[in-house]
C-alpha cells in the first residue's frame, strides 16, 4: 500500500479555523432529550426553563417573632409602651409561616418583651411588610430561571425545584467513539511481553471527554490491519457524533488512518506545525468529525486539548472555560525548532517570592512529565526558544495554591524522593513536594540561579574524600548555606541476576563484549564513576557506553533488566527494585543543600520533620541500601 505523507505544516488557528468552518453542519447534530431536574446537573439546556409556580407563593415570615397589623403599633415608643394580646393583636409565627389578613408585618422575637402567656410589650412600631417575604420575592410564576445553551450547576437546583420545575430539555451528550490502534498494544487485563505496551491513551481520552460532558465509547484495540480498521472506523460513524483514531496518524507503512477517511470522507488537514502532534489528522465522514491522533501519550493529550476539547463544547453550545495562567521564570534555557508551536511540560514553584518554571522531559513519548507538571509553556512557532531568566506565561495544569505550598528540589535523583513527596502529601495535604531530576551539579546551579528551595547533592571531593561540603563553598562563597544531612547509601555494580558476563569489578567494564550504561555528566553518580575510573587507571575509551547517559538510577537499572546494557553503576534500591545481582562500592553521602534563609520556611521545617519520622525510617529499611543515623540533622556551613 502507498505510503502516506503529510499534506501541510499549517499553523494551529488556521487548521482550527479550516476545520470548524468546515464542520459547522456538525454542531447542531445534538438531539433534544427530556430529562428529570435532578438529573441535570452538568448538562447543557436546549431550551429556556421557566418558573412554574412562584417562590414563594404566600406570603411568608422572613424571621421567628409575631405577626401584627402595622398601624396599630405606630404609637408605641419608649415612653408609651405598648401592650399586645395574642389571638386579638398578634399571631405568633416562625420563619417560613404564611402571614394570614389582616396581619401585614412580622416584629423579630427579640424585639419583644413577655409579660404573660397571652401578652407581649413592644416599643418601636412596626413598617408595613417588614420582615416579610411578599410572594414571588425570590421566583415569579413564568419567569426565565436559566436560558437555552446553559450548562446547570448544582446551585441551579435550588431554583429550578424551588419554581416547580421537575423535567428540563437538555442535548443529548455528545458521543466520541475512541479507536485505539496498533498491532504491539494490548488490554491492561492481558499478559504483558515483550515487545508489547498496555494500551492507556483511550482511557485517558474517555477520562477527558467525561470531564468536557461528552459521553465516550471505546473499544478493544485494532491491529495495524487496513480492513479491520475502516470495519470499525465505520462502526464508530454510525453510533458515535465524532470519532478519534489513536495512532497510524503518521507515514508509516501501517498507518492507514488518513487513506481511510479519504475513502470514506474527506480529509480536511493532516500535519499541524505543533510539537508534540505533527501527524494530526482532521477528517470528516458522513457529516461528523474524525480527528487521527498521533499515539505517542503526550502527543494524543496536547492534540486531543487543541482540537477534541474545543469542538466538544462547541458542539454542546457551550463556551469553553478559560485557562488559568500564571507568569514565571525560566530555570534554564528551552531551544525550540522554527518550524512548530511548541508544548513545553513545566513544573512550577514559589522560590524567593518568585513563580519558578524548570523544563521536564520534553519527549512525546514521556507519559510521566504530564503526570509530575504543574504547568504547560507554550513556543510560538518561528522562535528559537526562551533564555534563562526570561518571564514567560505558563497554563496551569494544577491550583496555584498547591503549587505556592511546594518545597521546590532540583537535583540528584533518588527513590526516597518520591517515597518523601507521597509521605507529606498523605501527612498534610496542603504541602507538597517537587522534584526534578537534573544531577547534583544541576541542583548546586539551580541554587546559586535562586531557581530551588533544596538541592538533593552527593557530590565527591577527589581529594580529601569528603562529600558535599567542599563543594557548597566552592560555588555559594559568602552566601549563608546550610546541609540537611540526609542518608548514607551504598552504591555499586549492577548487572543482571545470573551475571551471565562474569562482571566482578571495574575492570571489566573493558571488555569487548560488555556494554555500559553511564549517568549524565554533572550527576553525582558520574562523579563518582569518572573518580573510581581514574583512581584504578582505567581508560574510560576503552569502555563500550561509557557516553550512554540515564537521567536516574532506575533508568539505568531499567537498561541493565532489559538486556540494553550489560552493566552500570548505581544505587542498591534501584538495583533490589528490578531484582538485579549488585556489587557494593561502598556507601555514599545523599543531603540536601539550602540557603539559610529557607531553612525556617514552613514548608521545609515540615519537610526536615518527615525525614527524621519513624514511618520514613521505616519506608528507607524495606528499600534497603541506607543508613539513617544522622538523617535530618541541620548543618550550618560557614
Amino acid at each position: 500500500m502507498k505510503r502516506n505523507i503529510y499534506l501541510s505544516n499549517m499553523d494551529l488557528e488556521e487548521a482550527l479555523k479550516i476545520y470548524f468552518n468546515r464542520i459547522q453542519s456538525c454542531m447542531s447534530s445534538l438531539k433534544k432529550q427530556e430529562i428529570e431536574a435532578n438529573r441535570c446537573v452538568g448538562r447543557v439546556t436546549a431550551e429556556p426553563v421557566f418558573a412554574r409556580c412562584s417562590s414563594p407563593n404566600y406570603n411568608a415570615a422572613a424571621m421567628d417573632g409575631i405577626a401584627v397589623i402595622s398601624k396599630s403599633t405606630f404609637n408605641a415608643n419608649e415612653h408609651n409602651p405598648l401592650i399586645l394580646e395574642e389571638g386579638v393583636d398578634f399571631e405568633t409565627v416562625n420563619t417560613g409561616y404564611m402571614i394570614r389578613d389582616p396581619y401585614d408585618a412580622v416584629i423579630m422575637i427579640e424585639d419583644i418583651v413577655e409579660i404573660d402567656e397571652n401578652h407581649v410589650q413592644i416599643i418601636v412600631p412596626a413598617s408595613p411588610w417588614q420582615h416579610i417575604r411578599p410572594i414571588g420575592e425570590d421566583i415569579v410564576a413564568g419567569e426565565m430561571i436559566v436560558p437555552a445553551n446553559h450548562k446547570i450547576r448544582p446551585w441551579d437546583l435550588g431554583s429550578i425545584f424551588s419554581a416547580g420545575v421537575r423535567q428540563i430539555s437538555v442535548y443529548e451528550k455528545v458521543k466520541v467513539g475512541i479507536i485505539p490502534t496498533g498491532t504491539e498494544i494490548i488490554e491492561p487485563h492481558e499478559t504483558l511481553e515483550k515487545g508489547l505496551i498496555y494500551e492507556s491513551n483511550s482511557r485517558m481520552f474517555a477520562g477527558l471527554v467525561a470531564e468536557y460532558g461528552g459521553e465516550p465509547y471505546g473499544c478493544p484495540p485494532v491491529k495495524d490491519d487496513y480492513h479491520l480498521l475502516k470495519k470499525e472506523i465505520m462502526k464508530q460513524v454510525q453510533k458515535s457524533h465524532m470519532v478519534i483514531v489513536n495512532a497510524g496518524s503518521s507515514a508509516g507503512s501501517k498507518d492507514f488512518t488518513s487513506t481511510i477517511i479519504s475513502e470514506l470522507g474527506e480529509v480536511t488537514v493532516h500535519g499541524i506545525a505543533i510539537k508534540p502532534g505533527k501527524p494530526t489528522i482532521l477528517g470528516v465522514i458522513q457529516e461528523k468529525p474524525i480527528i487521527g491522533i498521533p499515539g505517542y501519550p503526550v502527543s494524543a493529550y496536547f492534540t486531543f486539548e487543541a482540537f477534541v476539547k474545543p469542538l466538544i463544547f462547541k458542539m454542546q453550545k457551550m463556551k469553553q472555560p478559560k485557562e488559568e495562567t500564571v507568569t514565571a521564570i525560566t530555570s534554564r534555557r528551552v531551544v525550540s525548532s522554527l518550524k512548530h508551536q511548541e508544548y513545553v511540560r513545566v513544573k512550577l514553584g514559589e522560590v524567593g517570592g518568585k513563580l519558578v518554571a524548570t523544563p521536564l522531559n520534553r519527549g512525546a513519548g514521556a507519559t510521566m512529565s504530564l503526570v509530575r507538571a504543574d504547568g504547560v509553556l507554550t513556543i510560538p512557532r518561528n522562535s528559537e526558544g526562551i533564555e534563562a531568566g526570561e518571564s514567560v506565561e505558563i497554563k496551569l495544569l494544577k491550583d496555584i495554591y498547591d503549587i505556592k505550598k511546594t518545597i521546590v528540589s532540583i537535583g540528584s535523583h533518588d527513590l526516597i524522593l518520591d517515597i518523601i513527596g507521597n509521605q507529606i502529601q498523605t501527612e498534610n495535604p496542603d504541602i507538597h513536594l517537587s522534584s526534578a531530576h537534573t544531577g547534583s551539579m544541576g541542583g548546586i546551579m539551580a541554587l546559586r540561579r535562586g531557581e530551588a528551595h533544596i538541592a538533593p547533592i552527593h557530590l565527591l571531593d577527589e581529594d580529601s574524600g569528603e562529600y558535599n561540603i567542599s563543594y557548597i563553598k566552592r560555588y555559594f562563597g559568602d552566601k549563608k548555606m546550610a546541609l540537611i544531612k540526609g542518608v548514607k547509601r551504598e552504591q555499586g555494580i549492577m548487572t543482571l541476576q545470573s551475571n551471565p558476563k562474569k562482571i566482578e569489578n571495574l575492570s571489566d567494564f573493558t571488555k569487548e563484549d560488555i556494554r555500559f550504561v553511564n549517568r549524565q555528566k554533572g550527576s553525582g553518580t558520574r562523579i563518582l564513576t569518572d573518580y573510581l575510573m581514574k583512581k584504578k587507571s582505567i581508560n574510560v575509551e576503552d569502555i563500550t557506553g561509557y557516553e550512554r547517559e540515564m537521567m536516574t538510577h532506575t533508568s539505568a537499572a531499567a537498561s541493565v533488566e532489559s538486556g540494553s546494557a550489560d552493566v552500570a553503576i548505581g544505587i542498591y534500591s534501584a538495583a533490589k527494585h528490578f531484582g538485579l545481582n549488585f556489587i557494593s562500592i561502598g556507601f555514599e553521602s545523599y543531603d540536601f543543600a539550602i540557603p539559610q534563609e529557607y531553612l525556617n520556611l514552613e514548608i521545609v521545617q515540615y519537610f526536615i520533620s518527615q525525614l527524621k519520622s519513624p514511618i520514613f525510617k521505616k519506608e528507607l529499611e524495606k528499600l534497603g541500601g541506607y543508613q539513617t543515623e544522622e538523617i535530618g540533622e541541620v548543618v550550618i556551613i560557614d
